[in-house]
């Protein structure tokens, strides 16, 4: 019904570029409004496979509230789509536009507005760069978890839109245990508040929470209250080489079941390895199987790492290497941070998956994508945030080849039917997007979807806010 109303205002009267334009200069200034066909072009899409991108009528980049107020009340009153990004670095096309949608690019409201370390707050602003918000934070003692690994590029904003994750998901969490509040412009332009900024709060519903990993699809995040820590000891890395990723599979279950509270546990497996080693020459063993890292934020970091160490050897490790210092510890992290673009480079064109299973069955997971990489004869490397069991096995392929990219996409959704067989999930971090919408419709049934697509029509009755993206 939602996406009816638009396309049936498409077909009766399609909104001219020139009008649209002429409204929007109304409120933002000319340098916030891109109209040239190739460079509106260039944001079409995030990073996403298989995802199709319309072409944009115009692209807006404002750099304050009111701006983006401006943008949604001329959206309404045209009936115009509009799709909010940050920096595209997704991966399941949540930020890919739609044809004669208007771009709201957020990444000019970059500004970190307050950092408290009493109340131990940040408050951004959605273009604010992942890695400049840790950065900043640091300089006060403090620390903001979420680290996903485009962390360098990725926006706070983007980050909020997927309810993306990171390397130190399994002691710290993921986006969505730090937003504590939100600045929310709504469809219509009007502007809403949720949450606090307080450490407890539990007045009303949580909208907060559901504005998360929403997608852009129930407003536009222009401002964030974030959660922060006190900044942790530097952390000391574990490498474990096992002779099978089954074992490797096992001495995680040992690690998390002994009560041991790593600040990272990632799984590397031989394809990941060799791919790694073939762009960078770093050296890893390629005789192994399986590369397990861990890793040890705590007071004394090089005890638990003995400690896990004992457990992989007890669970099949052939060697096993505790880094000495912070120097060699970043060298194996950097490593782990290089393996999906080493994938990407096996072939030239990657799907990277986003399955998380119970930890328990990690091992049955990480075998089933074996033998669905054996099946249809492709290279899939697994590399996995081990200890919250979510996986990221990463089809490689060449997509000029018409039958590859169709086994491609055949693996990509066996892995998908694989996660949920094992009682997992579609998506632990990348979000639906337009690459998993049917998947979420086999994940939440017929009723989850219906309420889901309830909450979308009370946010968003014209449909106007990031539409064909989730269901």
């Amino acid at each position: 019904m939602i996406m009816s109303r638009i396309e049936a205002r498409r077909d009766e009267d399609t909104v001219a570029a020139g009008p649209l334009v002429d409204r929007l200069l109304g409120g933002l200034p000319p340098e916030a409004v891109l109209t040239d066909p190739d460079v509106t072009a260039s944001y079409a899409h995030d990073m996403a496979s298989f995802c199709p991108a319309g072409r944009p009528a115009v692209v807006v980049l404002p750099r304050t509230v009111d701006q983006v107020r401006h943008v949604m009340r001329t959206a309404t009153e045209l009936r115009v789509p509009v799709v909010p990004q940050g920096a595209r670095t997704g991966l399941s096309g949540a930020a890919n536009a739609t044809d004669g949608c208007v771009v709201l690019s957020l990444t000019k409201m970059d500004r970190i507005l307050e950092i408290s370390p009493v109340d131990r707050i940040a408050v951004v602003e959605p273009g604010v760069v992942n890695a400049a918000l840790s950065r900043a934070v640091g300089e006060h003692g403090l620390y903001y978890p979420p680290d996903p690994s485009s962390w360098e590029t990725c926006t706070i904003g983007g980050n909020i839109g997927t309810a993306s994750g990171g390397l130190c998901c399994v002691k710290y969490g993921v986006t969505a245990d730090y937003v504590l509040g939100l600045d929310v412009v709504l469809a219509d332009g009007r502007l809403m508040s949720t949450g606090r900024r307080t450490a407890k709060g539990v007045a009303g519903y949580d909208l907060t929470r559901l504005f998360v990993g929403s997608e852009g699809s129930l407003g536009i995040v222009v401002r964030a209250v974030l959660a922060l820590r006190p900044k942790p000891p530097g952390q000391l890395v574990l490498a474990a080489e096992f002779s099978s990723s089954a074992a490797a599979c096992d001495a995680v279950c040992r690690v998390m079941a002994g009560g041991h509270v790593p600040s990272l546990l990632e799984l590397m497996d031989r394809t990941t390895v060799k791919a790694v080693n073939d762009m960078a020459r770093m050296g890893l063993p390629e005789s192994t199987e399986a590369l397990l890292l861990a890793a040890f934020d705590t007071t004394d970091p090089a005890a638990d790492l003995a400690a896990v160490g004992a457990l992989c050897e007890e669970a099949g490790a052939t060697r096993v290497v505790p880094a000495e210092d912070a120097a060699e510890s970043e060298l194996l992290l950097q490593a782990r941070r290089m393996s999906l673009v080493a994938l990407e480079a096996v072939k030239g064109t990657t799907m990277i998956d986003d399955v998380c299973v119970p930890r328990s069955k990690l091992g049955e997971f990480v075998d089933g994508v074996e033998r669905i990489s054996e099946k249809h004869r492709l290279t899939i490397g697994v590399v996995s945030h081990a200890g919250d069991g979510n996986t990221h096995p990463t089809v490689c392929f060449d997509a000029t080849d018409p039958e590859e990219s169709r086994r491609a996409r055949e693996s990509f959704d066996e892995i998908m039917a694989l996660g949920l067989e094992l009682g997992g999930t579609i998506t632990g971090e990348h979000g639906v997007g337009v690459l998993k919408k049917e998947w979420l419709a086999r994940e939440i049934g017929p009723v989850g979807l219906e309420m889901q697509r309830a909450v979308k029509q009370v946010f968003d009755p014209l449909g106007i806010l990031n539409p064909g993206k989730l269901f």
